[in-house]
């Protein structure tokens, strides 16, 4: 049933997810009709359930995503395309490009700045919260 609902929501979405009969493994293609919104950052629902949740995020140059926490999870951030600024806890920004592992704990407050056209996958383990 959860892999039912998936698989529609990556239909519905634009992303490719294909399973093997008798397979649980599940894969995204994640440059597949990457999508960006003239108003405001993107974040599109690759995977959810009840162990975290896989997030696409897309930004354009001068898009920002303002201060927040995950306060339940750490948040795992993989930089695929183009450069931003990311903040953490500690208040330092770093300029980060393709194939960068940002790791922010639990509760850490983080920020996000597009110098370009930016994607990156966010990833949310262990949210308690994660179905809702």
């Amino acid at each position: 049933m959860v892999w039912t609902a998936f698989r529609m929501f990556g239909q519905r979405f634009g992303f490719l997810f294909r399973q093997q009969k008798g397979m649980n493994m599940k894969i995204a293609n994640l440059f597949e009709e990457v999508q960006f919104s003239e108003k405001d950052p993107r974040a599109e629902p690759l995977h959810v359930d009840r162990e975290g949740r896989a997030i696409l995020f897309t930004l354009k140059a001068g898009q920002s995503i303002r201060e927040h926490n995950a306060p339940s999870s750490p948040f795992f951030v993989v930089t695929l395309q183009g450069q931003g600024i990311f903040t953490g806890g500690d208040g330092v920004e770093h300029t980060c490009g393709p194939n960068t592992l940002l790791v922010f704990d639990a509760g850490e407050n983080h920020s996000i700045r597009a110098l370009g056209e930016l994607v990156f996958l966010g990833i949310l383990h262990g949210a308690p919260l994660a179905q809702k």
